[in-house]
């Protein structure tokens, strides 16, 4: 079985006070625990030590990120712990500089990570709906995909040499919510994703 480090990172306001990020932060919890994970939940508007959360990320097995999509990226609390926290791990926690050497400053940019074999998962949610994406009609992402969109969050794991699993969102949370079957689809991620990651744990 494996540690998990769940990462609630909801910047709550009046019109979207982040309940429902909370709700899927919580299901993820229950489920993992409930195949027998060992799992660390930290809720970043509740504070947090930023090396309690460094060791965290050594710790863990698979890091999940639960938040919502604000303005195209994460929520600026989201960027504000990602700028404490993994600015601290570059003293050789999280990583061993930025890959490069004196012998090639020029080569190998971003792959100085120290976190190899640890996987992360994306879990996200939307006001966009889903046929937004992967749709090349589709003026405003023009074809691109939540991972497309979330690049930067993706290349920040990279950095720490963390390895991809399947992203989930939920779509249209706002106009057009679909609650209860958003979290049967996440039951159904979780269910493989992790039958994956407990097999090559193996």
């Amino acid at each position: 079985m494996s540690n998990i480090l769940i990462i609630n990172g909801t910047q709550p306001y009046e019109f979207a006070p982040g309940k429902l990020n909370a709700s899927l932060a919580q299901k993820t919890s229950e489920v993992l625990t409930a195949k027998g994970h060992t799992l660390r939940v930290t809720t970043i508007t509740d504070g947090y030590d930023v090396n309690a959360e460094v060791d965290a990320h050594i710790w863990a097995d698979v890091v999940i990120m639960q938040f919502p999509v604000n303005w195209m990226g994460t929520p600026w609390v989201f960027k504000k712990y990602m700028d404490e926290v993994y600015t601290a791990g570059m003293d050789g926690r999280l990583c061993s500089g930025d890959g490069r050497t004196v012998d090639a400053p020029k080569a190998n940019y971003g792959m100085g990570g120290t976190l190899a074999g640890t996987k992360y998962m994306l879990s996200v949610t939307f006001n966009a709906p889903k046929e937004a994406f992967d749709d090349p009609s589709e003026q405003f992402f023009a074809g691109g995909s939540v991972d497309d969109l979330l690049r930067p969050v993706h290349l920040n794991a990279k950095f720490f040499a963390m390895e991809k699993l399947p992203s989930f969102a939920a779509f249209d949370v706002m106009k057009n919510p679909e609650i209860e079957a958003d979290f049967k689809r996440l039951d159904a991620h979780l269910d493989i994703v992790f039958a994956e990651v407990d097999h090559v744990a193996a």
